[in-house]
């Protein structure tokens, strides 16, 4: 028998910035009609951004259109006014999204 574990044929490196962005879009509900609001625009666009990378290099290219949907609404630059309910249940949505697109995207390692 063999010591040597088996590796996998691929990592999933939107994992973390897909959880990442899910607890603070959970977590930014709490701030949506305050100053605090801004910061969160900026984490959770840059964390999709990230995530469109991540998808680019496994080439599923279907995640793209929603994942830059995301960085658009809540990107900080020409922001996006939604009613508060509205903004709640993007959150939701978007945390979803950002699970799912973490544990989805593969990408095949190369030895």
């Amino acid at each position: 028998m063999s010591n040597r574990q088996a590796v996998p044929a691929f990592t999933r490196p939107a994992l973390a910035p897909g959880l990442l962005g899910a607890i603070a879009l959970m977590a930014f509900i709490a701030v949506v009609d305050s100053d605090w609001f801004t910061i969160a625009r900026y984490v959770v666009s840059i964390l999709a951004l990230i995530i469109c990378v991540f998808a680019g290099q496994a080439k599923q290219w279907w995640w793209l259109p929603p994942l830059v949907a995301v960085a658009v609404l809540w990107n900080p630059v020409l922001p996006f006014d939604l009613p508060l309910v509205g903004w709640y249940i993007a959150h939701v949505v978007g945390a979803i999204m950002f699970v799912a697109s973490g544990l989805l995207i593969k990408v095949h390692r190369v030895d």
